[in-house]
């Protein structure tokens, strides 16, 4: 699998364990990971914001190629997962997670709320989103 992580500052657990998940699978053929630009952090809490793009390896002949796999059969796979489980909302393009933790640093000083946003959508053999699947916009 190739991972483009170039725009992506590397934060969030959970982007990290799909990244993963999404490494392990046979007929995923590439993964690129973006920031988003709402993300943000303020006294009270941290609001991370990813967004997945996930090819399919592709299989045919005579440029009658199809993707193996389906955003819908991607989402079965990852629900199966103890670990990351069904998503929070899907849709015909996206997959959407929203993981909230509570963070503790040590020495009693005061905690923060980690709430984590991270959306998957199916990218083309060229990295990508179809116009009918394109996010065409920031979660504020």
């Amino acid at each position: 699998m190739q991972l483009d992580a170039s725009s992506w500052s590397g934060d969030g657990a959970f982007t990290q364990l799909l990244i993963d998940a999404l490494s392990s699978m046979e007929r995923v053929s590439g993964v690129r990971v973006e920031d988003v630009p709402s993300s943000r952090a303020e006294s009270g809490f941290n609001f991370i914001s990813n967004e997945i793009f996930v090819t399919f390896r592709r299989s045919g002949f005579f440029g009658r190629k199809r993707a193996q796999m389906t955003l819908g059969t991607l989402e079965a796979e990852l629900a199966a997962r103890d670990e990351i489980g069904p998503p929070d909302y899907s849709d015909a393009g996206m997959l959407q997670y929203l993981r909230a933790e509570r963070i503790v640093p040590p020495y009693q000083t005061k905690g923060y709320k980690l709430v984590e946003l991270v959306r998957l959508y199916e990218a083309d053999a060229k990295g990508t989103v179809s116009p009918s699947r394109d996010p065409g916009g920031v979660v504020s």
